[in-house]
Order: structure tokens, then sequence, then C-alpha cells
């Protein structure tokens, strides 16, 4: 019987996962990771709010192991060698003959002072850690601002960011307290959120100015400081800083036996193939993939390459060609905390439907369908 090695498990791998058994692939399946459950990260937005809890976004995935037939090693990767067919990790050693690498990136932190920063999606007790200053300041300026990778621009995940910002500024007028806080939205572009198109960039500065949200735009970050953001640009004072690094790939792949890209992901082919590297796939944000500029690092885009993997594989292992591409699609409801703004973008299309309660709710309502799955 084959033996088919997932790393993560995270969207794209649990994706992986559902479509190799849809496949009808019967090959032994492990999942490596350091616990055996999902993080749903899109949530984390609520969590300031209170509309979720920790607890809600952290999915138990032992039972959809077992009806998945899956065999899931504890450990955390150290090094994958021997042309992917051995994965190290702390809690021991992993054969296999075909390999998904979906463990996702990491964040750069080579600005100076990161650490005066929260990174909001490192995960729920960062959230938290946000929920937590804002119910402790009385009043002062909060500012949130995300940047990139220099060596691969496409690693950013600046989505998240604008719902942040736009939920606090919500959470603050609820609350009776948006006149004693003054918001801040910083990055280095002058045109921050291209990825979601022109149209939806417009939008969302001009939704900045309607809501009184000051911006500071288009200067290289310098540093950040205990109560200071300090750009080429000048600096402003800041009694809690947001910030969204840009994206790598993981630390183990400089040990590793894998091609990289510049910006330092899994170098990958248009088939989701690890370069020059057969039987070795990526899905996710581990990646970095040929396509348009636009192309996002989010769950969906996971989702998709994920899905392209496990049919190749399933290909393969029936000994036919494995050339299944994956969709470039960028979908995205940017939460307000009571609206939201749709955006959708492919290579034929880029539509941006204005903020709606509608919008809000279908995000909450697709999270409890995605998740049904795993429960």
């Amino acid at each position: 019987m084959s033996r088919i090695s997932i790393l993560g498990s995270g969207f794209a791998a649990l994706t992986a996962i559902r479509e190799l058994r849809k496949q009808g692939v019967d090959a032994e399946i492990t999942v490596v990771s350091p616990r055996a459950e999902l993080v749903y990260l899109p949530s984390l937005i609520w969590l300031p709010s209170g509309r979720k809890r920790g607890e809600d976004l952290r999915i138990p995935l032992q039972d959809f192991f077992s009806r998945q037939r899956v065999r899931w090693h504890q450990g955390s990767v150290q090094q994958v060698l021997n042309g992917g067919r051995r994965v190290l990790t702390d809690r021991g050693e992993v054969e296999n003959d075909y390999l998904v690498i979906a463990t996702g990136g990491r964040y750069l932190r080579k600005l100076p002072g990161i650490e005066h920063a929260i990174i909001p999606c490192e995960g729920i007790a960062a959230a938290e850690s946000i929920r937590d200053r804002l119910a402790a300041l009385e009043g002062g300026t909060i500012a949130v601002g995300f940047a990139t990778n220099p060596k691969e621009p496409g690693a950013v995940r600046g989505g998240p960011m604008f719902e942040f910002l736009f939920g606090i500024d919500t959470l603050l007028r609820q609350q009776g307290r948006r006149d004693k806080f003054r918001l801040v939205f910083f990055n280095p572009s002058p045109q921050p959120g291209q990825r979601l198109g022109p149209s939806a960039v417009s939008n969302l500065l001009a939704q900045m100015a309607r809501q009184d949200i000051d911006t500071h735009l288009g200067h290289k970050m310098v540093r950040l400081e205990s109560g200071k953001v300090v750009t080429e640009g000048g600096e402003f004072d800041a009694d809690l800083i947001l910030f969204m690094p840009g994206l790598t790939g993981p630390t183990w792949l400089e040990g590793s036996e894998l091609p990289r890209s510049e910006g330092g992901f899994v170098a990958a082919d248009a088939n989701c193939r690890a370069q020059g590297m057969p039987r070795v796939y990526v899905a996710g944000d581990a990646g970095s993939y040929p396509g348009p500029d636009w192309m996002a690092k989010q769950a969906h885009q996971a989702d998709l390459q994920a899905a392209a993997v496990a049919r190749n594989i399933a290909a393969e292992l029936r000994g036919q060609p494995a050339r299944h591409g994956f969709k470039t699609e960028l979908v995205c409801i940017v939460d307000s905390l009571d609206s939201g703004m749709l955006v959708f973008r492919n290579d034929k299309r880029n539509l941006v439907l204005p903020r709606l309660r509608l919008f809000h709710w279908l995000k909450r309502k697709f999270e409890d369908r995605y998740l049904k799955a795993y429960r």
C-alpha cells in the first residue's frame, strides 16, 4: 500500500485528505502536526468584540481522522530529506511514497521593534490579547497596519487587518467611546490591498475617511517602538499597535532538500509539485506558485491548491499523467463586525459589492458550513 505523508493540519492539509478519499485513494495517510486540531483563523477577527471565544475556533480532529482513516503523528517537522521521502520530526521519523507540504508559512520578524506590536493572525492568544488591551484602554491611539515580503510581494495577508481595523471602529462605537480614540491605518504602499483590486482599495480608503480613520500611507517602515510607529515619512504615537508583517516559508525549510523561492517558500510548478521533486507537492501558504500577481495567501486559495494536489496524486497512483492545475481565485468578505464588503476576483472578473449586513451573516454562516465536515 502506498504511503502519503501530509505535513500540517490546517486548511490545505484537511482539504487534501478529503479530496484524496473522494478520489478513491486507499493509501495509508499520515498527518504530521503538533496538535490534532484545526484553528479556524478567519474568525479571529471576532474575538476582540467577544462575538467568538477562543474555544469556539479550536476544532478537535481525532474523529475526523478516524472517519478518514488517517494516522496522526504528533510532532513538529525538523527536516525533509532523501528527495522528500523522509520527514524528520522532533518525535521521530516518517517515511512516505508521496509527500504533501501544507504546514503554512511564518511571519517575518525583521522589522526592528516588532515585539511592541501584536500580530493578530498568529492565533487565538494574539486575538485575545487585543480584546484585553482594548478593554483596558480608556482612550488613545490605535495603529493598524501590514506589510509584505520584499522578496515576494504576494506574500501578504492584508484582508484580516482591514477587518480588525473596521471591527475595532464598530466595537468602540457600539460601546459609546469611539470619540476617545484615534484610529490610524498605516502601510508602505500608497494604495494598500491591491490584490483585492483597484475598486476594492478605493472603497476601503473611502470607508476609512467616512469613519474618521486616519491614514499614513506610502512610507517605508523604519521601526516600531513602545508607543510609537516610525516610518521614513514621519512617526506617530500609538497606545496599541496591530501589525501584520509579510510571510515567508517555515523555518524547517532551511535545513531541508527542497527548492525554495526568493521569498523563502517551497518553489512549486503550476500543478503544485515542488520543482524538480517527484511525488512532492505543496499547497497553501508554504508554497510559491506561478500565477497572477494578485494571487492571495488565503484559506480559499489553499483549498483550491490542495484539491489539485489530491487529484494529481490520485492520477499518479492510477498510472495517469498528473497534470491537474488549480484555479486562481480570490473570495473575501471584509467584515466590519455588523456588515461586510464582498470581493471576488478571478482571471476574468473583479467584483466588489458594498457593505451590507447580509454579508456579515453570510460570513458567519459559512464558518458553520465549512467546519461541519470536521466536527
